[in-house]
């Protein structure tokens, strides 16, 4: 059995052993140069090695590679695990966030151009939709979070990140909500609203009212985006039932 994963995975393994190293050194980097605790970089590579546990547990059998496009993705995991490993450091998040918001920035700024690669190179998937479509929802959870460890907005932030989990495990009983949904350019604005807005509310010049506001029409845009989803895949399953 080790073997036959192994002639499997050894291509996409060594490239994940590469992200590996990368963020070891970026975070040892950066969080030495910030003074953080020791902490930060272990939970940043713990957030690494669950996203690449994922990775290769789902990459379908016939991938040698991950792809120019899955590569970018990857690499905006790295610069979201960084920002996952501040969570377990306040006094970081508190004194130097202006850092962690430009990580956030240059992860907001590669997303979008995975896409275009696999478009561009006709390496589009199923994977790599799926891939790039979780980070995302792990990257806003991390936003939330970050908001709430700073006191800045309340815990109801959390449910703007926790709304995609309840979501795909709410459709674990409702099979219907596990269908494909239609490309949907309202869904891809929501989300980059959703990184923004929390972005700039964690910008230490934005008082906790304003953030609580810019969390809110975050919140109030991803409920209605969820709302006619499921609204379409119920009609859908209404008229053309699923087995």
């Amino acid at each position: 059995m080790a073997s036959r994963l192994a002639g499997r995975y050894n291509p996409v393994l060594l490239e994940l052993m590469t992200g590996f190293i990368a963020l070891t050194i970026a975070s040892l980097t950066l969080w030495f140069w910030l003074e953080a605790s020791p902490v930060v970089p272990l939970a940043a590579i713990v957030a690494f090695m669950v996203l690449a546990g994922l990775v290769l547990y789902y990459i379908p059998d016939r991938s040698r590679w991950l792809g120019w496009a899955n590569r970018i993705t990857l690499a905006r995991g790295i610069l979201i695990a960084m920002l996952a490993g501040a969570l377990a450091d306040p006094r970081l998040l508190d004194s130097h966030s202006l850092p962690l918001v430009s990580l956030a920035t240059l992860a907001l700024l590669l997303d979008g151009v995975d896409g275009w690669i696999a478009r561009r190179t006709r390496t589009d998937s199923l994977f790599g939709a799926y891939f790039d479509m979780e980070l995302d929802a792990f990257f806003i959870l991390v936003l939330c979070l970050a908001l709430m460890v700073l006191g800045k907005v309340g815990p109801w932030v959390v449910l703007i990140g926790a709304m995609r989990y309840v979501f795909v495990m709410v459709g674990l009983r409702l099979t219907w909500l596990q269908q494909p949904l239609p490309p949907s350019q309202r869904r891809k604005a929501v989300c980059v609203w959703q990184v923004t807005a929390l972005m700039l509310a964690l910008l230490p010049m934005i008082d906790a009212t304003t953030a609580a506001w810019l969390a809110a029409t975050a919140l109030a845009g991803l409920a209605g985006s969820f709302g006619r989803d499921v609204g379409w895949l119920y009609r859908h399953a209404r008229a053309c039932p699923f087995d």
